[in-house]
């Protein structure tokens, strides 16, 4: 998990135990240790990407759809000089 995953999870189940009624801030240690061990669990079985490796996923995607475009204009070029 990066630093980043970290710190968001560590923000969210900060602002979980914030949210806590007053008479069970008590007991905060112990439900924040459980609120970030569901949010880990439950992250790590969702199967995420980062923000970063979706955006590259998407400029890899852009370029191949280029190439393919200039492929297939180029075999409709071939094909109508055939006909």
């Amino acid at each position: 998990m990066t630093i980043k995953n970290k710190d968001f999870l560590n923000d969210l189940t900060a602002r979980l135990c914030n949210a806590l009624p007053s008479h069970l801030k008590e007991i905060k240690k112990d439900v924040e240790k459980n609120f970030s061990d569901i949010l880990k669990n439950t992250f790590n079985k969702l199967d995420l990407v980062t923000r970063q490796e979706f955006d590259a996923q998407t400029k890899v995607l852009a370029r191949s759809r280029k190439k393919i475009e200039a492929l297939e204009a180029s075999i409709k070029k071939l094909e109508e000089r055939n006909k």
